[in-house]
């Protein structure tokens, strides 16, 4: 169905623009000369006195201006009784913002006020290539050419002139501004056939000064465009050529078989121009081809130029992975890959079934993308440093021996048919560790080399009497490196992995590997010298301790609370009439996320989402291609902070209008499975797999379901993503596993919803106790009210309808302490707690009437 239709405009006598124009045409923003700011220093004194008379007058009079902004820069200020206002720049560029007292350089909202390192004045000249005294500097006003006699965010009253009178006092600011940033048009987020006037996302930024206003106005990006790959792909295939290849892939992973990787190894980004975390680029000798599962069909498609076709991986009567399609293709063909980036086991499944098809898989001794990537960033050279004890609950040293425990109670490799005495060549000596987050968790330290999360480059060798840690000096403190000597850590250089292997430095014996350690390592090692078992850290790291476990309730305590200033915020700037766009929104949240107690960074990129935008799982705006966040379509935030005591990972799905009778019942469904798994109760042994169910089957109920996992593992100061439990995943759950629960549902083309809290698996009383205690439930950390404008409450049951009341209620119960000091976000939370389920119905006429 088409569209709900945009919201009517506000009645006439709230906006008494009589003298309007109905086109609003394009003007000059105003720059003060320094008589002008000194002039508008004297007369602040004046100005408060007379405030209160002009204020009846102010929105009036300010229509009338607008039909003079040719003449504006021309006038005097004594041929007016009070000074030149300063005309704010067009909504189109998400970073045109001007600070209001930014002298004070803090960033505060209605009540609450945080301190942020001041800058240096000099700071701010090395930004400004030109003076501000250059009449050629002032800035274009670009406006909707489209206006109406309505309009939100005009005509806002007191408020709005106590803003504008606020950027009046900050000449100082003013002068020394760096230059902004100018966007592309951008279509608004209303429907194309509203004739509401763009609204002022700018306007919005008036709290964000000091640090806060510098880091937003340096995220400076180029406009994002389809790269054209043609080029590259010629040089690959003439290495090609060389190589006597038919194939060449290009996974995501680096060597260590990550998630997400450093920008020095985004090999597959860069050949295909596509930039989601996961997919596969494959070249052939004529074509390419990108396969990735069904969170980036769409933005595959946005990205990729034409040399590239797309393979829906997990697809109805498509190829279940990039493997799956590759062994289908191949035949009597050659397929080169570095066997860094591919894991022992697909490696080894790949080669069975290509076996098979008469094809081979390929090392050649130097990565093709490498060679041809002239421009290729460098590896990082951040410090590594120490997670103390207050955080990990258990010295790294413990760690260790608890490994030395493992190894030493793994049975000799020998064949089962033998009889005869183990050598020592089929004993196990030793492990070697290639996952970055579990050298991190073991050693108690934590790095900076990959975005998001808190790692370093390095491989772990544990023996019974030895452990080498293979890490580049340039990343080594004193303290750092005095921690490793009591430890009994050797160290030796980051490449030094490859002779340590070559010349089987550990003597006689065999070393155990994981399944997700490299192919090249295999190879290396030779089957003869390795036996690959599941990784023994993962198993242990997943379950985490009681200190570990606090620190997750602190940190997602936390959280919430910036969560709810952000969302009070958010909605209070909507309701006033300002525009919003994704980026200004998510940048925000960011912001607040800072002034948080062992903030580190962000857990992964925002997921801020408004209408179509929603509907790509795994959408991140951009700053000159985000959308508007709209008020006939949900807006959804998927986002998290990394905290020295947890790392968090949050979606709330709201809405600033009026939902529709759909998105209100898909919401409905996604609320209902999110509170099936939560108030699970299932016996030991019980898997993710085996509950993933409970949270479709609400959906299922109306024909509907989403593509993704329905929730992961999450580490403490760690990755976001971690295994090996998950939704998805046929490891039992166990006491001191966390886990998110996400449902959602996307409405390709329209919007998308979700709704995610992180949950702790926790030992639970029952009234049978049937076979003992040895039944489990949920523990919920996040604590962020879910809203409940789009749940339909004849569609829940009388338990849901409790838990919603419940978990708004024990929100408030638990950041009230946290908020106290901003009365807005207070209020904002004790109403959410408060609220009914649902919207009022439309009255006589389809009169309708929110009372917030």
């Amino acid at each position: 169905m088409a569209p709900p239709p945009p919201p009517p405009p506000p009645p006439p006598m709230c906006f008494p623009f009589t003298n309007r124009s109905r086109t609003r045409e394009s003007s000059p923003l105003i720059v003060r000369t320094d008589s002008e700011k000194s002039y508008a220093s004297s007369q602040m004194s004046e100005n408060r006195t007379n405030r209160s008379e002009r204020s009846d007058s102010n929105s009036h009079r300010s229509s009338q201006k607008s039909d003079n902004h040719s003449n504006r820069s021309k006038r005097s200020h004594n041929s007016t009784g009070s000074p030149n206002k300063l005309v704010r720049s067009g909504s189109c560029s998400t970073t045109r913002t001007l600070a209001s007292d930014a002298e004070k350089l803090s960033f505060d909202s209605d009540s609450e006020v945080y301190d942020v390192p001041t800058l240096v004045k000099e700071n701010h000249t090395k930004f400004s290539p030109h003076s501000r005294d250059d009449s050629k500097s002032a800035l274009t006003r670009v406006d909707s050419k489209k206006s109406s006699k309505f309009g939100y965010g005009w005509g806002l009253g007191k408020a709005k002139e106590r803003e504008r009178e606020m950027l009046e006092r900050s000449p100082s600011v003013d002068s020394e501004r760096p230059p902004l940033y100018k966007s592309p048009t951008r279509t608004s987020s209303g429907s194309s056939g509203s004739k509401r006037p763009p609204f002022y996302s700018h306007d919005s930024a008036s709290t964000l000064v000091g640090s806060a206003y510098e880091r937003k106005i340096n995220d400076v990006e180029s406009i994002k465009e389809k790269v054209d790959t043609t080029a590259r792909l010629d040089e690959i295939r003439k290495l090609m050529v060389k190589e006597k290849l038919d194939y060449y892939v290009v996974p995501s992973e680096d060597p260590h078989q990550s998630e997400y990787v450093a920008a020095s190894d985004k090999r597959r980004s860069w050949i295909s121009g596509f930039t989601g975390s996961a997919g596969q680029a494959i070249i052939s000798k004529t074509a390419a081809y990108l396969v990735t599962d069904s969170r980036y069909w769409l933005q595959a498609r946005d990205e990729l130029d034409s040399n590239w076709h797309l393979i829906p991986g997990g697809a109805v009567d498509g190829p279940k992975d990039w493997i799956d399609w590759l062994v289908d293709r191949a035949k009597d063909s050659k397929i080169g890959i570095d066997a860094r980036m591919i894991s022992h086991d697909k490696a080894t499944l790949l080669n069975a079934q290509l076996n098979q098809k008469n094809s081979k898989l390929i090392y050649p001794p130097q990565n093709f993308i490498d060679i041809v990537w002239k421009d290729k960033p460098l590896r990082s050279k951040e410090p590594v440093f120490i997670q103390s004890l207050e955080f990990t609950g258990r010295e790294a040293s413990t760690k260790i021996a608890e490994v030395r425990a493992w190894i030493q109670d793994q049975p000799p490799a020998v064949p089962s048919y033998s009889k005869a005495t183990p050598t020592p060549a089929q004993m196990h000596i030793g492990t070697l560790i290639t996952s970055l987050s579990s050298i991190a968790w073991l050693l108690n330290l934590r790095g900076s080399d990959i975005p998001f999360n808190p790692l370093f480059y390095a491989y772990l060798f544990i023996s019974l009497d030895r452990v080498v840690l293979f890490l580049d000096s340039v990343k080594l403190t004193d303290e750092v490196e005095d921690h490793l000597y009591a430890l009994n850590v050797e160290r030796k250089d980051y490449n030094d992995i490859w002779a340590f292997l070559r010349r089987r430095d550990w003597g006689e014996g065999k070393v155990i590997i994981s399944p997700e350690t490299s192919y090249a390592i295999s190879l290396m090692l030779t089957h003869f010298r390795y036996t690959v078992m599941p990784s023994f850290i993962d198993n242990i790291k997943a379950i985490k301790n009681e200190v570990e476990l606090e620190g997750l309730r602190r940190a997602y305590l936390r959280d919430g609370a910036a969560y709810v200033r952000w969302l009070a915020w958010l909605e209070h700037k909507i309701q006033q009439g300002y525009d919003i766009t994704e980026y200004e929104a998510a940048w925000r949240l960011t912001e607040y996320r800072r002034q948080n107690k062992h903030y580190w960074g962000l857990a992964y990129e925002n997921i801020s989402a408004s209408g179509p935008n929603a509907a790509l799982p795994h959408y991140s705006p951009t700053k000159s291609g985000a959308r508007m966040i709209d008020r006939d379509t949900p807006y959804l935030n998927d986002s998290g902070g990394q905290y020295r005591d947890g790392t968090c990972d949050t979606t709330r799905t709201v809405h600033f209008g009026r939902p529709s009778v759909d998105q209100s019942e898909a919401y409905t469904r996604v609320l209902q499975g999110h509170i099936a798994i939560d108030s699970a109760v299932f016996p030991e042994g019980t898997t993710g797999s085996q509950l993933d169910v409970l949270a479709r089957r609400a959906l299922w109920k109306d024909g509907l379901n989403y593509m993704h996992g329905t929730g992961h593992g999450f580490g403490s100061f760690l990755n976001v993503h971690e295994g090996p439990h998950g939704f998805s995943s046929s490891v039992p759950l166990v006491p001191g596993h966390v886990i998110t629960n996400e449902p959602g549902f996307y409405f390709e083309g329209r919007w998308g919803m979700r709704i995610e809290s992180a949950l702790a698996i926790r030992r639970v009383k029952t009234k049978g106790e049937f076979n003992g205690d040895v039944w489990l439930g949920f523990e919920r950390l996040t604590c962020v009210p879910i809203q409940t404008r789009m749940v339909k409450e004849s569609m829940l049951t009388k338990e849901e309808k409790q838990w919603l009341k419940d978990h708004n209620k024990k929100c408030l119960e638990r950041l009230e302490s946290l908020l106290k000091d901003d009365k807005r976000a207070l209020k904002w939370l004790k109403r959410e707690s408060e609220r009914g389920i649902g919207v009022a119905a439309p009255g006589p006429g389809g009169i309708t009437i929110d009372w917030d």
